[in-house]
């Protein structure tokens, strides 16, 4: 086991979901204490267990990073059981059915439809978008102004937040998420102005399309085929292949360690080449 972070201590926010999982894994592989933070302890510790196994230092807390309260309490159990945060993963986030529409394209012919189930951009629900943005955004924002103050001053202080190729260019189907990632990267550039003089480097990872339990049934059918939207996916990923969680470990990996002492409020894609390719 590598001793690259040994000494330091990581927070990983939904650190129960496969991809920040396997980031809080490498990071345990270089040394890092991690504190994995999900919404369900269960899920926290069994994470954490599995990071213990494999001969890393873990604990498993339960946090709400939309709760403040929850996010001071998961605070004060993390600096007892390893000590003051280092490196910040913003790690939580997601969609939800209501801020998505049916249909990539609007035609005239919806807006008097019949059809079951069909919900154009005039049927959205506002708490749906809500639900969407405070996940996302504000699930970064709080999570930072609690874990970020004992990080300042500190040698090697990182933060890294998740934003996603939606920001660059948004999908058809889903205005909410895209918009919210979108509000990820920009906020990642604020914050590394106004964090660059106390010694908190703070960048972003944009992963492409990667198979999660989120967004696999939008992209596979049962049988393990490709639905029509993960085949239009597909064939706008000039690597033809979706990413896999091990792929954005080397970028993180990087973006915490000392050999990007001078990069900071940048947003990385990991996707394959998906934003370089115009589809002609």
């Amino acid at each position: 086991m590598s001793s690259e972070f040994s000494g330091k201590v990581a927070v990983v926010t939904g650190g129960g979901g496969v991809l920040c999982s396997t980031m809080a894994q490498a990071l345990a592989d270089k040394g890092a204490k991690i504190a994995i933070l999900d919404l369900r302890e269960e899920t926290a510790e069994r994470v954490a267990a599995e990071i213990r196994e494999k001969g890393g230092d873990a604990v498993g807390v339960a946090c709400n990073v939309l709760d403040l309260e929850s996010l001071k309490a998961a605070h004060q159990k993390v600096n007892e059981l390893l000590g003051s945060c280092d490196i910040l993963i913003n790690g939580a986030g997601g969609n939800h059915p209501k801020g998505t529409t049916s249909k990539g394209f609007l035609l005239a012919e919806d807006l008097d439809s019949t059809e079951e189930g069909l919900k154009t951009f005039f049927d959205l629900d506002p708490e749906g978008i809500k639900f969407v943005f405070d996940l996302n955004f504000i699930g970064t924002l709080l999570p930072t102004q609690v874990f970020a103050k004992d990080m300042i001053g500190k040698s090697g202080a990182s933060i890294i937040n998740i934003s996603s190729m939606n920001a660059f260019t948004p999908l058809t189907k889903i205005p909410a998420y895209s918009g919210a990632k979108a509000a990820i990267s920009n906020f990642t550039q604020w914050l590394a102005v106004h964090f660059s003089k106390v010694g908190i480097r703070v960048n972003a990872l944009a992963p492409g399309f990667f198979l999660t339990e989120q967004n696999r049934t939008l992209l596979t059918n049962t049988d393990g085929s490709l639905t029509d939207r993960g085949n239009t996916i597909i064939s706008h990923t000039p690597m033809s292949r979706f990413g896999t969680p091990d792929d954005l470990t080397g970028t993180l990996l990087w973006l915490c360690g000392d050999g990007s002492q001078f990069v900071t409020g940048v947003v990385i894609p990991i996707d394959g080449g998906f934003s370089a390719f115009s589809g002609v």
